[in-house]
């Protein structure tokens, strides 16, 4: 068999495959960018943090990566009536609510944590810039030795808590100064 002859073979395969196996495009997909929550994300897209999670296998919903990929169920796809969007906002807002019980932070905290992270870091647990390192961009003094990234989350939150009081506080002297 030439070459044209089997190109002619693959095109005619895969249209064939096309009628016995349609693809059903059923998801958007959404590039994070810097400042990105899937909060924000969610109601944006007009679904919640509870389906973009579990579509993209995410387990924690407070950590998401600038250039991560996520797909987003397409709502207009599936038939709901008012009652079931109804229903979607108050999982989103159950949903933010109990992440936020978890980490002991609000819905406002917990996005301006992942804002600073990101610009930080961009979200990095690895990143360097001197003697500082990791997602929330910490003195290696602070860290003690201990660059995991549970522990650079529990010293970013006493860090946070201790010099400003709040993650959104932490966030308003980034934005006034450039760093916090």
């Amino acid at each position: 068999m030439n070459k044209k002859q089997m190109m002619k073979h693959v095109i005619g395969l895969g249209l064939l495959a096309g009628f016995f196996f349609p693809i059903v495009a059923n998801a958007d997909s959404y590039t994070v960018k810097s400042g990105d929550t899937l909060s924000a994300i969610a109601k944006e897209k007009n679904t919640t943090v509870d389906a973009i999670a579990k579509k993209n296998k995410i387990s924690n919903v407070n950590l998401i990566t600038v250039g991560q990929v996520l797909e987003i169920e397409d709502v207009n796809a599936t038939n709901k009536t008012s009652e079931q969007a109804t229903t979607s906002k108050t999982d989103t807002t159950q949903a933010t609510t109990s992440v936020s019980a978890s980490d002991g932070l609000s819905a406002e905290d917990a996005a301006a944590k992942v804002w600073i992270a990101q610009k930080e870091s961009s979200g990095s647990y690895t990143a360097q810039n001197g003697q500082y390192y990791g997602r929330y961009q910490l003195s290696l003094s602070y860290l003690n030795g201990d660059l995991s990234p549970e522990n650079q989350e529990k010293v970013a939150n006493q860090y946070v808590v201790n010099r400003y009081g709040s993650w959104s506080a932490a966030k308003n002297f980034w934005l006034a100064n450039g760093w916090y």
